[in-house]
């Protein structure tokens, strides 16, 4: 998402910061996550003073959006389930939604689902190791093709001479994996990464800044360094790493 916010704003800071602390948030009770996600965030805006705050995790989104919004008073833009753009593209009428778990179960999903893809069949795919398989890749670790391939497996449908042709990835954690997903799928479908339309929503809500090029952070809840493989993912995207915010 960072890229995609990049590519849209180049001129922009852009102040990133994992909460690798309390990663993953899959076990979090909802209340308990997203009182913490609401601590973090305000102390950071209070820090930083940002023209606008992105929660680039669907499932902290479909928690945390209203108590922020809530006390405070700059524009927040979450991720959610990029259900709507794929109910409009499907051709098959079959969709899944690769996700978390704990993103599966939220009501706010399901609610998606009820006014935008009545007409589709959906099917909720929750998986556990998927976001951890892509710390591990972007940290420069090996992952294994068939760990993969059985968590996507479940999102590939066949029914009554029909099959998936649209999965939405409901985790920004999933699209570092997507060269991997394309070459295991089963069948080509396609695979809807709402960064762009984020990045395209921040830059409405922010406007032009006008600076010029302008380097950015990158930055670790734990105060742990970044490893080497993220540093040079970091650097292509403008960030220095950082300690801990």
């Amino acid at each position: 998402m960072v890229r995609e916010i990049r590519r849209s704003m180049p001129d922009a800071e852009i102040i990133y910061v994992a909460d690798d602390a309390g990663f993953p948030y899959g076990e979090w009770a909802a209340a308990t996550l997203s009182e913490h996600v609401v601590t973090v965030i305000e102390g950071l805006v209070e820090r930083y003073e940002p023209d606008a705050a992105v929660i680039a995790c669907n499932t902290v989104s479909t928690l945390a959006l209203p108590p922020l919004r809530a006390r405070l008073t700059l524009p927040i833009v979450g991720t959610v389930p990029a259900i709507k753009p794929a109910a409009a593209q499907t051709k098959s009428g079959l969709v899944s939604v690769l996700a978390t778990s704990a993103t599966i179960q939220r009501d706010y999903t399901r609610d998606l689902i009820q006014s935008f893809a009545r007409s589709c069949d959906v099917h909720l795919v929750g998986s556990s190791r998927l976001a951890p398989l892509a710390e591990l890749h972007m940290s420069g670790g090996a992952v294994n093709d068939v760990e993969v391939f059985s968590e996507i497996e479940p999102a590939f449908v066949e029914a009554a001479g029909r099959r998936t042709d649209t999965i939405v990835l409901a985790c920004t954690h999933f699209p570092f994996l997507s060269e991997k997903f394309r070459r295991l799928a089963p069948w080509p479908v396609s695979w809807i990464d709402p960064a762009e339309a984020i990045a395209r929503r921040v830059r409405d809500v922010v406007g032009p800044t006008g600076q010029g090029p302008t380097a950015g952070r990158a930055l670790l809840t734990s105060g742990k360094a970044w490893p080497m493989a993220s540093n040079r993912i970091l650097t292509a995207l403008g960030l220095e790493s950082g300690s801990q915010p």
